[in-house]
C-alpha cells in the first residue's frame, strides 16, 4: 500500500481550487502504474514525489492521460505536502521535475510560490491559426481582444485574448493541439509540448491586471482545468509580448468559477526590454485528505 495525500491548490479554502494527489513511496513505481493511480484518483494531475532532502525535491506529474515535464498547481502542492511532512525545512527549495529545476518559495503570508524561466514563446499567431483555435471553443475572430501566442515555461499554452462575455461562453476544444503543430512550429519552433488553450481576458492597467481565464487541455485528458499554473506562468510572458506589462508587473487570475471550483492564482513578471526574464505564480493550499492505495500490478 502507498500513502497519499489529497490537497486543492490556488484556494482559500478545501473544496475549491484545483485537486491534487500526491503519492508516496513511489520511487520504485513505473510509468504505467503511475498513469494507473492518476487515472484512479481522477484528478487533473497527480504527482510521484520521488526523493525529498531539506532544499530540494524530484517529482513525477501524471495527468489521465500521460505524464508531463511540468505544472503549476502540482509543483505548489507538492512542496506543500513535503513541508507539512517535514521532508522539507527551508523556506526556498527546488523542485526537480521533466522541465528541468523549478524554484519554489514559501511567502510570509503563507502562500507558496514558483519562479520558472521563460522557454517558450511563438507569437503572434495568424489570423487563420487563432480563428480555428477559436473555433475550436466555440468562438470567432470577432471575440478576440488583440493577438493570441503561444507561451509556457515547461509546459506551453495558445493564449487566446478574447473580450470579457466570450469567457463565459468558451467551450472545452474537442481537438488537441497536436493537429496545429506544423503550423506552430512554422512561426517558432517550440521545446515543450504545446497541450492546452487558455482563452483569458485583462482588465486594469500596468503594472497591475485583472484576468479571467479558462484553460482547456483536451490533449491530456482534461477538457477544462480549474486553476492552472502553467498556463498563468505562460500568460505572464504573453502579457509582456503584448505590451500589457511590457515592464513586467503583476496579475490576479480568476479561473474555474464555471466549472464550481473557484481559483484564485497570483502572478507576477519579471521583464526587461520587453522581454519577460522570470515568472512567478503564487497561491495557497488547503489539506483535504489522506489515506492508503494499493500498488497497480507492475
Amino acid at each position: 500500500m502507498l500513502s497519499y495525500d489529497v490537497v486543492d491548490v490556488f484556494t482559500d479554502r478545501p473544496f475549491a481550487g484545483n485537486q491534487l494527489a500526491v503519492v508516496h513511496g513511489a520511487d520504485d513505481l513505473s510509468a504505467a502504474q503511475c498513469l494507473a493511480l492518476a487515472q484512479e484518483f481522477g484528478f487533473s494531475e497527480t504527482t510521484f514525489p520521488v526523493r525529498a532532502v531539506g532544499d530540494g525535491y524530484a517529482t513525477r506529474i501524471f495527468t489521465p492521460g500521460a505524464e508531463i515535464p511540468f505544472a503549476g498547481h502540482p509543483t505548489l502542492g507538492t512542496a506543500w505536502v513535503l513541508r507539512e511532512r517535514g521532508l522539507l525545512t527551508a523556506d526556498r527549495v527546488v523542485q526537480r521535475c521533466g522541465a528541468g529545476d523549478i524554484e519554489v518559495s514559501c511567502l510570509p503570508d503563507g502562500r507558496l510560490e514558483l519562479s520558472a524561466v521563460p522557454r517558450d514563446l511563438v507569437g503572434p499567431l495568424d489570423d487563420s491559426l487563432a480563428a480555428a483555435l477559436l473555433e475550436d471553443v466555440g468562438l470567432s475572430l470577432s471575440d478576440a481582444d488583440g493577438p493570441a501566442w503561444v507561451a509556457g515555461t515547461g509546459l506551453s499554452f495558445a493564449h487566446l485574448p478574447v473580450v470579457e462575455d466570450a469567457v463565459a461562453r468558451a467551450v472545452p476544444s474537442p481537438r488537441t493541439l497536436d493537429e496545429y503543430g506544423g503550423r506552430i512550429e512554422a512561426l517558432g519552433r517550440c521545446q515543450d509540448p504545446v497541450e492546452g488553450i487558455n482563452v483569458f481576458h485583462t482588465s486594469g492597467e500596468a503594472p497591475r491586471l485583472a484576468v479571467h481565464s479558462r484553460v482547456f487541455v483536451p490533449g491530456l485528458s482534461v477538457p477544462e482545468d480549474p486553476a492552472t499554473g502553467s498556463a498563468a506562468a505562460g500568460l505572464g510572458m504573453t502579457l509582456v509580448a503584448t505590451g500589457r506589462l511590457r515592464d513586467g508587473g503583476e496579475y490576479t487570475i480568476t479561473q474555474g468559477v464555471e466549472m464550481g471550483r473557484p481559483s484564485t492564482l497570483f502572478g507576477r513578471v519579471d521583464a526587461a526590454g520587453g522581454t519577460a526574464t522570470r515568472c512567478h505564480v503564487a497561491g495557497e493550499v488547503q489539506q483535504v485528505a489522506s489515506g492508503r492505495i494499493a500498488v497497480p500490478p507492475g
